[in-house]
């Protein structure tokens, strides 16, 4: 599915979700619409059955309301799933929950972080990353930490499309890229 379409079907659910009164959290949409893809993704044949044009809309939405109710989502994510099923978008649930947590942290002044580190970061390490990330942006951090096995020490930090790398291997191409220009 073009990024344009998963953007609109997740800009339409944001709309819907940070509504004056809609009484539901961002946060909690967003792990429902998670538990249901995993729920998906455990089930082959559910796919197939919510692919299937040979399967009647009503059929399946009496599917999804079934699976909904034994995960126990809200109203919300159970008519964004009906809305899927309607348009046959069902097999674009993934990039749809990634364009929806862009757009909700977006408009939450939220930024996603992505940071690879050498080993686990503590939470005091993650506290000064975040309140110095935070005081570079203007924006509320929210990082997302991955461990990499290939950084010697140091941090590979990723804003935006920005990549700030501070790592040792980092540092050693830098500093192997000036010896080998210079001569």
């Amino acid at each position: 599915m073009p990024a344009a379409v998963a953007s609109r079907y997740a800009r339409a659910l944001v709309d819907v979700v940070l509504a004056p009164n809609a009484g539901v959290n961002p946060d909690r949409v967003r792990e429902e619409l998670r538990s249901f893809e995993q729920a998906l993704a455990a089930s082959p044949e559910l796919s197939i059955v919510l692919a299937s044009p040979g399967i009647s809309r009503p059929k399946k939405r009496a599917v999804i309301g079934r699976l909904v109710e034994s995960l126990g989502l809200s109203k919300v994510s159970r008519n964004f799933l009906f809305v899927l099923i309607d348009h046959r978008r069902t097999a674009d649930l993934s990039g749809i929950i990634e364009a929806f947590e862009k757009i909700a942290d977006e408009r939450l002044g939220k930024l996603q972080v992505d940071v690879s580190s050498a080993r686990e970061l503590d939470r005091q390490q993650q506290a000064a990353l975040t309140e110095r990330l935070e005081a570079m942006t203007g924006k509320r951090i929210v990082l997302n930490l991955a461990i990499d096995s290939e950084l010697v020490g140091g941090l590979v930090v990723c804003l935006g499309s920005t990549v700030y790398d501070g790592s040792v291997r980092g540092q050693l191409e830098t500093l192997s890229h000036q010896l080998t220009s210079n001569i």
